[in-house]
């Protein structure tokens, strides 16, 4: 699985910066609209689409590149945009060591309806009074970015913060009540955690609950509450993901990575992936 491109620094040239930001249509020009491998970032990434043609994979699910949209990539999500024509619209990255400096709690972050570790992760589709909100956002970040102001950082991440707050207000998600919402967004945090962690040993929503110290139901109405999908849905994306990732980009066999994955058998992990896939992990693998 290292085979797969991963960039761990925000900046190559300084590997002291924690943020940066580009212009989309000087991306496409700098690699003559040549696409990327599939790659993975050790840090946070917002595309910010004001006009675009193509298609962007995420995690080996396949998104339509679009106008008015904005994506938001997790560190260790494998991506690749693959544009038909220039894109008009901004590229931002950040690490949790910005989040850090500027005050933003990584709980924030994980917070938000917008970052996915795991699973789908669409894009957030804005009309045309949202998107110049946010893109408004982004000009002026792009220009202190340019800048040598004084407390510039400063600056970027409080503009950042209003970006990710306007857009997980966009987001048609349900919410939960006022009341609750800090302890469900807490309990939704520490089970994402628990998933990235046990997902190769815990295969079923009861682990999890219990250790939570909540009932099954309980964890699966919080889950499906803020996010729309069960506590099972995000269990098998997390082992899906994982499985897809080992078969694009390792040479172990489908036994060794079910054994892996925790499938004591290789027929249960070729029969789970087949139901959860649609087609047969022997099928997914690249050929050749």
């Amino acid at each position: 699985m290292d085979a797969v491109k991963t960039y761990e620094v925000v900046n190559k040239a300084d590997s002291s910066l924690s943020f940066g930001i580009s212009k989309m249509e000087e991306i496409y020009l700098k690699h003559k609209g040549k696409p990327d491998e599939p790659h993975r970032h050790d840090y946070f990434t917002v595309l910010i689409v004001q006009t675009a043609k193509g298609k962007h994979f995420i995690d080996f699910s396949e998104y339509a590149l679009a106008n008015n949209q904005i994506f938001f990539i997790s560190p260790g999500q494998v991506h690749q945009v693959i544009e038909e024509q220039a894109s008009v619209g901004f590229s931002m990255v950040f690490s949790h060591q910005f989040l850090v400096k500027n005050n933003i709690p990584v709980r924030f972050i994980a917070d938000l309806n917008l970052f996915n570790d795991f699973g789908e992760s669409p894009p957030l589709m804005l009309n045309e009074a949202e998107l110049s909100k946010v893109n408004g956002y982004a000009k002026e970040i792009f220009e202190l970015n340019q800048s040598d102001i004084a407390f510039k950082y400063e600056a970027i991440g409080s503009l950042l913060k209003l970006i990710l707050i306007q857009c997980n207000n966009i987001c048609s998600l349900p919410k939960a009540t006022e009341q609750s919402l800090a302890g469900q967004s807490s309990i939704l945090g520490q089970f994402k955690t628990l998933i990235d962690e046990h997902h190769q040993t815990w295969h079923t929503t009861t682990e999890y609950a219990d250790a939570l110290n909540i009932s099954p139901d309980h964890l699966n109405r919080v889950v499906k509450m803020q996010t729309g999908k069960t506590a099972k849905e995000h269990i098998q994306s997390r082992i899906i993901v994982a499985a897809k990732r080992y078969l694009y980009f390792s040479e172990l066999s489908t036994k060794e990575i079910g054994y892996t994955l925790g499938f004591s058998e290789p027929a249960n992990f070729s029969a789970f992936f087949k139901n959860c896939v649609g087609t047969s992990p022997s099928k997914f693998r690249p050929q050749g």
